[in-house]
């Protein structure tokens, strides 16, 4: 139980702490959000006191309806803190021994707040990363759904940013729709591996009074304990991992707002962002900006900071636990917020978006079918290296006479190759040329069709691996 400083290390120490060291040192400010877990893992332990003979049954249920009383609470917002608070540990104990008197004191026998604190960010981040993996899955079902609806439509694909081959809208959306796809395969493995139970690891070397891990397991739903008390208490890879997870899907987030930004640029007019996900100039009337867009863009880099911030803190540390480790729950907490924003802005913008078919429509060139023109020649025969050359040749006519690949005439086309006849006609046909790439993953429709059905079928086996956790009660 808490010292006469209110502290749960305090026998040892005389004097009061620096003032500027008690904020220094406190967490309360943050970690508080680990209230509803920090509860559930000290119900759960003490059902474990009372297996092992050490608690009372009386005295269990005494401290299981007075962390009912604390829960209820921090759920009413009537929760007060005391300055000596420093965490939400030694907040939640101290006004349990207000609110039940001693046997509050029993409640932490054998534990740490080193195994107790990670306890709590596994619950937090379990039942936080549930939230975030709907919040995916909604973003990629609504791409595509945008993309079914909208997959005859044909625009311009780029590399470099310069004008490469026609493809299908519907393609473009799939081919970020995908990336996310694996984003949301990587958080299910992430949880997977936040869900391992490190209570009853006690400090450093274990607990020595009897309580059975396997039980605190089943209490908690987790799937599996640690393995060992000294790694238990200190590693957080699960936290990095998940931080990484963010990083890399802000990553397609952000290439997929950066497209969108430009699409949207009056040089551009494919797309207009709905008003709801824009705002305005405090000096130019006419400005609608994709403020929605640049901010997810931005947003990125304050998660991959996070990452690198946290791993730089790791790498130096010795063995078990430390207080650098202090840092890892701001992280956590404000990228979690980060992504439950950014994910449910990016549905938003998707589910709003407007297209303009008409411009893009007009972007398509002739000259993006040079690809198709060499394909012509293939099909003749001709070896795909000197085809590539022949249609090199055609474009560098086109561009010399000032005129459009398609405008050459066949006596021209001819100058270049004997193989070109009468069909050639038929490469200028935009819709002929993306209908060619009928393989799997090509921007024809039987495959844009097929990547939908493929991305559905992917979104419903997710949605069945990952059971909801309930909210800590």
């Amino acid at each position: 139980m808490a010292s006469e400083s209110g502290k749960l290390w305090g026998g040892r120490f005389v004097g009061a702490v620096d003032p500027i060291m008690e904020k220094f040192n406190s967490s309360i400010t943050y970690d508080r959000h680990l209230w509803e877990a920090d509860v559930q893992g000290s119900k759960a332990y003490s059902r474990g006191l009372e297996k092992a003979g050490l608690l009372t049954k009386a005295e269990m249920d005494q401290i299981l309806h007075g962390l009912d009383k604390v829960a209820e609470e921090w759920a009413q917002g009537t929760f007060k803190l005391n300055p000596n608070d420093e965490d939400i540990h030694t907040a939640n104990e101290r006004r349990l021994k207000e609110l039940i008197g001693e046997t509050a004191g029993k409640l932490h026998t054998g534990r740490s707040r080193n195994d107790q604190v990670v306890t709590d960010l596994r619950l937090w981040m379990r039942q936080n990363c549930s939230t975030l993996s709907a919040l995916l899955c909604e973003l990629i079902r609504t791409m595509v759904d945008r993309a079914e609806a909208e997959r005859d439509v044909l625009f311009p694909g780029y590399t470099h940013l310069q004008r490469a081959q026609p493809i299908r809208w519907s393609h473009w959306i799939l081919s970020h729709a995908v990336a996310l796809t694996r984003d949301s395969e990587r958080l299910l493995e992430v949880q997977k591996r936040i869900n391992v139970l490190p209570l009853g690891s006690g400090a450093i070397a274990g607990n020595p009074l009897g309580v059975d891990r396997e039980l605190l397991r089943a209490e908690l739903d987790f799937g599996a304990i640690t393995l060992n008390s000294m790694d238990a208490t200190s590693e957080r890879d699960f936290v990095a991992e998940f931080l990484f997870w963010a990083s890399l899907c802000m990553t397609h987030l952000s290439r997929m707002a950066e497209d969108l930004i430009l699409y949207g640029t009056k040089e551009f007019s494919f797309v207009q962002l709905s008003d709801a996900y824009s705002t305005g100039s405090s000096l130019m009337p006419q400005k609608k900006n994709p403020d929605s867009l640049e901010l997810i863009r931005s947003k990125a880099g304050r998660v991959f900071g996070r990452c690198a911030g946290l791993l730089m803190t790791l790498k130096g540390l010795p063995s078990t636990y430390n207080k650098d480790l202090q840092e890892d729950k701001e992280a956590v907490f404000e990228v979690s917020d980060t992504m439950s924003a950014v994910l449910q802005v990016a549905t938003g913008v998707i589910s709003t978006l407007q297209i303009h078919r008409e411009n893009m429509g007009r972007a398509l060139s002739p000259d993006m079918l040079a690809t198709d023109l060499a394909y012509y020649l293939v099909r003749k025969g001709m070896p795909f290296r000197q085809a590539h050359e022949a249609s090199g040749k055609a474009v560098f006519m086109a561009e010399t006479k000032g005129v459009a690949l398609n405008q050459l005439s066949l006596q021209e086309l001819q100058t270049i190759s004997p193989l070109f006849s009468g069909d050639v006609s038929h490469v200028w046909d935009y819709g002929h040329s993306v209908e060619q790439y009928q393989a799997l993953g090509g921007t024809a429709r039987s495959s844009v069709d097929w990547q939908i059905g493929q991305l559905r079928a992917l979104l419903r086996a997710q949605q069945a691996e990952s059971p909801p956790h309930a909210s800590p009660k």
